[in-house]
C-alpha cells in the first residue's frame, strides 16, 4: 500500500500495488498547475486508488485530445493531488510529490516523459525514459 496527501494534511489517499507507469509531463498545463517545470506521476488503476480523508476540490481543462483532464487538489493548501484523464478512463495520475516516505522518487525510474516539446531548456531527458513529443504521439 502506498499513501500520500496534501501539504496541510486535510486530504489523504492511498493505492495498492505498483504503478502501471511512471511518467513526467512537461505540458504547459502541468507547468501552470504545479508552478514548476513538470509533474511527476505514478499512474495507477482507478480501482486501486482511494481518497481516505477529506474531499479534494476539482477543476477541468480540455487537453490537446479535446477530452477533459480533471485535476484534484486540496482546497485548503492548494496541493496538487491527482488527475483523471478522459483519454485514460481506467487510470489515475497521482502526483508523486505528495507520496509518503520518499516515494516521490518513483523508485528512481521514469518510464516515459510526455510533452517533451514543452520541456524547459535547462532540463535534460531522463535516461532510459521513452520520449513523447505530446501525449500518445
Amino acid at each position: 500500500m502506498t499513501s500520500g496527501g496534501c501539504a496541510c494534511g486535510e486530504v489523504r489517499y492511498q493505492f495498492e500495488g505498483e504503478p502501471a507507469a511512471t511518467a513526467l509531463c512537461h505540458c504547459t498545463d502541468c507547468q501552470k498547475w504545479t508552478g514548476g517545470a513538470f509533474t511527476s506521476n505514478a499512474v495507477v488503476p482507478r480501482t486501486s486508488f482511494s481518497v481516505t480523508k477529506g474531499t479534494p476540490k476539482t477543476w477541468d481543462v480540455v487537453g490537446d485530445s479535446g477530452k477533459v483532464n480533471k485535476h484534484f487538489f486540496c482546497g485548503t493548501c492548494g496541493s496538487s493531488l491527482y488527475t483523471e484523464l478522459e483519454v485514460m478512463p481506467t487510470m489515475a495520475c497521482v502526483k508523486a510529490g505528495g507520496l509518503d516516505g520518499g516515494a516521490a522518487s518513483l523508485g528512481g525510474k521514469i518510464g516515459v516523459e510526455f510533452y517533451v516539446k514543452d520541456r524547459v531548456s535547462y532540463l535534460p531527458a531522463c535516461e532510459g525514459a521513452k520520449q513523447e513529443q505530446a501525449f500518445g504521439s
